[in-house]
C-alpha cells in the first residue's frame, strides 16, 4: 500500500497493532494519541521514518484540524482513516452522570465524525479512500452496565452504514470492525471471574489479540476489499450475539 494512514488512539492496544500492520504493508502512518505520549513515541521509533506521532484530542474540532494540517505537511493527504480511539464506561445507567455520558460520546462518536469530516474533502477530490471504524459487538447487542459505551458504538455502526452510502459514488469505502473481547487495557476493569465468563461464552474460548483485530482492519483498508462498503465485520471468536 503506497498510502498515508491516520490511526486514532494509536499509542497502545488495537490502535498500535493496526499501525504496525499498516506500516508492514507499506503505509506511512500518522499515530494519533491524546495521552500515552511515551508509548506513541516508542512506536514511532519502532516503525521508523514511515511513522510519526501526533498529539490531539479528537473530540475537539480545532485540535483535529490542526493535527490534519500537520499530517498533510508531513506526508500529504490521508488515504486511510482508522477511527480507533475510544473510551469505555462501566456502571449502572442510574449512576451515570451527564458529564460521563457526554464524554463517552464525544470521544467515540464525535471524534470519528470530526476525523472523517476532516479527511473526506481530500478523499472526494481524489475519488478514493478508506475509512474503517472500530466499534464493538456491544454496539450490536448491548451490554449490561455499559449502556453509554454500547450506545456510542451502536451510533458508530449507524454512522458507518449511512456514510458508506453517502460517499460510495466518490470511490470511498466506509466499513466497521466489531471486535469481541480483546486483550487490551480496556479489560482492566473486568474481574478474573468476568473474563472467565466471557471466555466461556466465546466458542474459541479466549480473548482476541489486538493483532487479530488489526488483520481485519488491514483487509478493509486494502485493495481486496474494494467492493466492500457499509459492512460491519464481527471479529468475536464466534461469540453468540
Amino acid at each position: 500500500m503506497n498510502s498515508t494512514a491516520l490511526v486514532t488512539g494509536a499509542s497502545r492496544g488495537i490502535g498500535a497493532a493496526t499501525a504496525r500492520a499498516l506500516a508492514r504493508a507499506g503505509c506511512r502512518v500518522a499515530l494519533n494519541y491524546r495521552q500515552g505520549r511515551e508509548d506513541a513515541l516508542a512506536l514511532e521509533r519502532e516503525l521508523g521514518p514511515q511513522a510519526r506521532a501526533f498529539q490531539a484530542d479528537i473530540s475537539r474540532e480545532e485540535e483535529v484540524a490542526a493535527m490534519l494540517a500537520r499530517i498533510e505537511a508531513w506526508q500529504g493527504p490521508v488515504d486511510i482513516l482508522v477511527n480507533n480511539a475510544g473510551i469505555a464506561l462501566e456502571g449502572l445507567l442510574t449512576d451515570t452522570t451527564v458529564e460521563e455520558w457526554d464524554r463517552v460520546f464525544a470521544v467515540n462518536v464525535r471524534g470519528a465524525f470530526l476525523c472523517a469530516r476532516s479527511v473526506l474533502p481530500g478523499m472526494i477530490s481524489r475519488r478514493r479512500g478508506r475509512i474503517v471504524n472500530i466499534a464493538s459487538m456491544w454496539g450490536q447487542v448491548g451490554a449490561s452496565c455499559e449502556v453509554a459505551y454500547s450506545a456510542s458504538k451502536a451510533a458508530l455502526i449507524g454512522m458507518t452504514r449511512a456514510l458508506a452510502k453517502e460517499v460510495a459514488p466518490c470511490g470511498i469505502t466506509v466499513n466497521c470492525v466489531a471486535p469481541g473481547v480483546v486483550d487490551t487495557a480496556m479489560m482492566a476493569g473486568y474481574s478474573p471471574a468476568d473474563i472467565d465468563d466471557l471466555n466461556r461464552r466465546t466458542p474459541l474460548g479466549r480473548m482476541a489479540a489486538p493483532e487479530e483485530i488489526a488483520g481485519a482492519v488491514l483487509y478493509l483498508a486494502g485493495d481486496a476489499a474494494g467492493y466492500v462498503t457499509g459492512e460491519v465485520l464481527p471479529v468475536n471468536g464466534g461469540f453468540v450475539i
